[in-house]
């Protein structure tokens, strides 16, 4: 239980970083922001994995967790430019 709590505030700590490093308007509230930085460090531990940095049972660190929910907000940044144009 502890280390789900745990998860969920580096999820947050995450995601208001990203949130505040990538300029423009972004979606949600505190629970999206959570999300965002828990989505992050999943795709910061699985691009980590294919390119050999983690093994198998290793997680991301906080600044690939950062890099990966940054690499969300650009995704959702693009996608959502195209929509509008």
């Amino acid at each position: 239980m502890l280390s789900l709590l745990w998860t969920a505030l580096i999820g947050l700590v995450v995601g208001a970083l990203a949130k505040l490093i990538m300029p423009g308007k972004d979606p949600g509230g505190i629970l999206i922001t959570m999300v965002l930085g828990i989505a992050g460090s999943f795709l910061g531990t699985f691009l980590g994995r294919m390119i050999g940095h983690y093994q198998e049972g290793q997680s991301a660190g906080f600044i690939v967790s950062l890099i990966g929910a940054i690499l969300l907000l650009a995704i959702y940044h693009f996608f959502r430019r195209n929509q509008t144009t």
